[in-house]
């Protein structure tokens, strides 16, 4: 399935977690259990070093990720051992992709990706002025690549990522860096007013953590959901009470679920078009 045929049915749930976090089998299991839960995509995080578009709570699940050993033939390996039938998108930096390889540029990481079975990319500290390559990459191997429009995205900047986005555009919710919060940011529907007529698919992120922050999401325009740090959240709870993996996953299966109904009920609740 595509990353935008994800979105075609029903508002979509489009869950993060870091793989490797906090070792290579517990996160297979977590995974494994958010596509349970209802994920319609999953975005997987490849840790970096230097997660400079993430909140602390996702800086302590790429520490814990690198720690355990995760690296990027590793995460390669992680995908391919995967047992899920959803879209997974692959959210790093991009320092990775283009070293990677014999050569230079993304050309040697998106083949891989491809052959491994990701979907695309959503590459936060790459500029739309600078993605050519890398789209030009996702054009001859068949994948998506994921542009971020935060709130202070506009002019020109904005229209390179409308030429160059596919699959969906993640929507940032509000400013600053990645992080569950307790009330929905009032950036929402400016955010997607602004780009609604881009033919790709909106899911907002940034904050999202309980089914009634899904639901006012998609009942403000969304087409879906991202919802990283809540989750991380329940990983990082279960690796510092030693929890059993079995545990944990059918608390994040549980959370899923719950995300995926509250964002269900926000399609219900959008007025009808006469």
């Amino acid at each position: 399935m595509s990353l935008e045929a994800s979105f075609a049915d029903e508002p979509a749930f489009v869950p993060y977690l870091a793989a490797g976090d906090p070792d290579y089998e517990s996160s297979l299991a977590y995974v494994e259990a958010l596509a349970r839960g209802g994920a319609d995509a999953i975005e997987l995080g490849l840790p970096f070093s230097e997660p400079i578009a993430e909140g602390s709570t996702i800086q302590e699940a790429i520490v814990r990720a690198l720690e355990a050993g995760m690296t990027v033939d590793r995460y390669f390996e992680f995908v391919a051992d995967l047992d899920v039938d959803v879209p997974l998108v692959c959210m790093t930096y991009y320092n990775l992709i283009y070293q990677y390889g014999d050569e230079q540029g993304p050309r040697p990481f998106v083949r891989k990706a491809a052959e491994v079975g990701l979907s695309g990319f959503v590459v936060p500290d790459l500029p739309a002025e600078e993605a050519g390559p890398l789209r030009d990459a996702c054009d001859e191997f068949g994948l998506d690549l994921v542009f971020i429009v935060a709130p202070t995205t506009e002019g020109e900047r904005l229209e390179r990522m409308r030429e160059q986005v596919s699959g969906y555009v993640y929507v940032q919710a509000r400013l600053g860096t990645t992080g569950a919060r307790d009330e929905v940011s009032d950036y929402t529907e400016r955010s997607l007013a602004r780009i609604e007529d881009w033919d790709v698919p909106k899911a907002v992120g940034f904050g999202i953590k309980s089914g009634d922050h899904a639901e006012r999401i998609v009942s403000a325009g969304a087409d879906g959901i991202i919802v990283g740090s809540a989750l991380v959240d329940i990983v990082a709870e279960g690796h510092e009470n030693d929890d059993a993996t079995e545990e944990v996953a059918q608390r994040l299966e549980d959370k899923a679920r719950e995300l995926k109904q509250g964002a269900l009920r926000g399609a219900g609740d959008r007025p009808r078009v006469e």
